[in-house]
């Protein structure tokens, strides 16, 4: 079924269904809802799973983080298409986006840690994974999802439960 979807870069028209895709999963918890702001400002970074009718039925984004570093981030399906294959292609269209920019690692901060693996992620043993003078660089970043990377104490409440995988690609 997967064959039928097409992955593409994010257009400013697509906005809504990225917030009606993240927002049951916001709802649960799974992703942090964004202001609509955020959505556009980040646009460039998303990937849109579509499918032959032109329904927006997934979306995912890659944020590059530092010169060797970025994060799967917003990786969501609609309902109807959760299982299918789409969440595959989608983090397999970023991990090339990754490479393609010249990023050896990519994180990501998840409760699906079994799909992630299936991906080659593993758990991250050293929390950090920076050396000391990126770590200092990466706490000026205002980015939340650099926080969570960091696990700074101020997206604790955000994050309790998701696990800290990385793939070296």
């Amino acid at each position: 079924m997967t064959e039928t979807i097409r992955i593409r870069l994010a257009r400013t028209s697509d906005v809504g269904a990225i917030k009606t895709l993240v927002a049951p999963l916001a709802d649960q918890r799974i992703l942090m809802a964004k202001e609509t702001v955020a959505y556009y400002e980040s646009l460039q970074e998303f990937r849109i799973a579509e499918a032959p009718d032109g329904e927006v039925v997934g979306c995912g984004a890659l944020h590059v983080m530092w010169e060797d570093l970025a994060e799967v981030r917003t990786l969501a399906t609609s309902d109807a298409w959760r299982g299918k294959g789409v969440g595959h292609l989608l983090v397999e269209r970023l991990l090339e986006d990754a490479r393609a920019l010249g990023v050896s690692r990519v994180f990501c901060l998840t409760f699906e840690v079994d799909f992630f693996k299936r991906h080659g992620f593993d758990v991250m043993a050293d929390q950090t994974a920076v050396d000391p003078a990126v770590y200092s660089e990466l706490l000026r970043s205002h980015d939340e999802g650099v926080a969570e990377f960091l696990d700074l104490a101020r997206v604790k409440p955000n994050t309790l439960g998701n696990t800290r995988m990385i793939k070296t690609l």
